[in-house]
């Protein structure tokens, strides 16, 4: 399960069709990869239609889901902070156990980075 930031914007576009072009890869594991952002089910469905995500995206409105991980945290951007999503990935088994928690991760290539980590499991 992977929290992202904002639906169509340059790193979670980045993120969601990295993952997207690993789909069948991800599927031969036995890994269900589940996008989460606080944007609304509206948003998800025309950001999954302009690129075709193979991904299945939660919409956490409520900001609920976001809080439990300890994802809603306090980020600066040329100088201004604010309250945002940080970038991050959780890896859970299947007994439903929390195998791994990563926290600011970096978009670009962190795709294939879980497809090893969860072939390794």
């Amino acid at each position: 399960m992977y929290f992202y930031p904002k639906d169509d914007t340059p790193g979670c576009t980045i993120e969601a069709n990295q993952f997207t072009a690993l789909a069948d890869e991800f599927s031969k594991a036995d890994t269900v990869v589940l996008g989460v952002s606080k944007d609304a089910c509206d948003s998800h469905r025309a950001f999954i239609g302009k690129f075709g995500l193979k991904v299945d995206l939660l919409a956490d409105t409520t900001g609920e889901l976001c809080e439990t991980y300890g994802v809603w945290q306090e980020k600066e951007k040329n100088g201004v902070k604010k309250m945002g999503i940080v970038r991050s990935t959780f890896v859970i088994d299947k007994s439903g156990k929390l195998v791994d928690a990563m926290y600011g991760v970096t978009a670009d290539g962190h795709a294939q980075e879980m497809l090893d980590k969860v072939r390794a499991l």
